[in-house]
């Protein structure tokens, strides 16, 4: 029998990767369900070719639009539960967590809770609530295999040694595309050059993250829960060629690094097909063709971003929600205009600064601060 797979976020970035990933496993692997947050007809699309049993959008009229764009009758789901209500009511083998922020925390949570494969690419889900997920994963059997190529790449460089033996990890940074900007010139940033990214192509917002290092500020705390790290065993070195995805560094001195090109799709099918190896889904690495690889420290003062990962990592607790939030709340209103790019940093600090912090949250007092984090944010506009 075919491995069943359900997609959340099936519409992003590595939503399609994943889909081109699976249509190339189709002799093992069948899609049983896929979400977008509201773009009806792409989601139509995917459908139509790949037939899941069950659809989700999360619009709430969304649903009706889905239905007329459909040339079959799968079961349909619209709303704020909608992806919640998929995950519960199709059995699966692997839920691929690919929602950009917030909006798929919960259905994560629904699949952890079923004890499913976790194929992670929504690092919010660790950022926001990393002690509950691994709690609850740890208590209903659930495997979550990281995504994000820096992660796999740390997954996999943890298979040399044992997990007490680790000294440290580096995760690496490509830089965006302002590593070599002056301070005075980066206050002129604008959305258009925050969204020429040098090496790999993503969505928006995780684009103007890797833009203000934002995305590696989550990506330590997301290390600190996947891998239970202690928040000064994990450094970050920029990398601008990214072909060395994370390295592992053991206690006898090893380093243990993972390398290969920057295609979404070798950790996306290592998540999926895990602990075998397939043929590569993409070109191979000429390590003669590169030549050159280079590693040197970010500058933190340029990019203060990532002395609030190291923050968040350290205090834990309601922290990481009240990250995620003011971040993603201060990209959208640079998005539109309305905050210079240097502010997308500073209204995120501004707010873990001034926001009450909680040691031991509740899921209901982690989403409470999530809302406070972006109301924060709106208030600090319109003072």
């Amino acid at each position: 029998m075919k491995k069943r797979a359900i997609i959340l976020g099936s519409t992003g970035s590595v939503g399609r990767r994943t889909l081109e990933v699976l249509a190339d496993l189709s002799e093992e692997w069948e899609i049983a369900g896929l979400t977008a947050g509201s773009r009806y007809q792409q989601l139509a699309d995917q459908a139509n070719r790949f037939r899941p049993e069950a659809v989700a959008i999360a619009r709430a009229d969304g649903g009706a639009d889905l239905d007329a764009a459909l040339a079959y009758s799968p079961t349909i789901h619209s709303g704020d539960r909608a992806l919640l209500d998929l995950v519960d009511s199709v059995p699966c083998d692997c839920v691929i967590s690919a929602v950009v922020g917030a909006g798929g925390l919960a259905a994560t949570l629904r699949a952890v809770e079923l004890g499913r494969r976790i194929a992670l690419a929504n690092k919010e889900a660790l950022v926001i609530a990393g002690s509950l997920v691994m709690r609850l994963a740890e208590q209903n059997g659930a495997e979550i295999i990281p995504v994000d190529s820096e992660h796999s790449a740390i997954f996999q460089a943890m298979h040399a040694g044992r997990a007490g033996d680790v000294h440290k990890v580096y995760l690496t940074a490509s830089g965006g595309p302002f590593r070599t900007w002056s301070r005075e010139a980066m206050d002129a940033i604008t959305v258009e050059d925050a969204l020429r990214h040098p090496t790999w192509e993503m969505g928006p917002k995780i684009t103007i993250d890797s833009a203000t290092m934002m995305n590696k500020a989550l990506e330590i705390v997301e290390a600190r829960w996947l891998f239970d790290l202690k928040p000064d065993q994990i450094g970050v070195v920029i990398h601008p060629e990214s072909i060395i995805h994370s390295l592992v560094e053991y206690c006898d001195g090893s380093l243990i690094a993972q390398l290969g090109r920057p295609d979404m799709r070798t950790p996306i099918q290592y998540a999926l097909t895990y602990p075998k190896r397939h043929p590569c889904p993409t070109r191979r690495l000429d390590l003669a063709a590169v030549c050159q690889l280079n590693l040197h420290p970010p500058d933190t003062q340029a990019f203060p971003a990532l002395r609030l990962g190291h923050e968040v990592a350290r205090r834990g607790g309601t922290a990481g929600a009240v990250l995620n939030a003011a971040n993603e709340a201060a990209v959208d209103l640079f998005r539109e205009g309305v905050i210079p790019f240097c502010d997308i940093a500073r209204q995120t600090e501004q707010a873990l600064t001034e926001h009450e912090f909680i040691a031991s949250p509740t899921l209901e007092d982690l989403l409470d601060a999530d809302r406070w984090a972006r109301q924060k944010v709106a208030r600090c506009i319109t003072c």
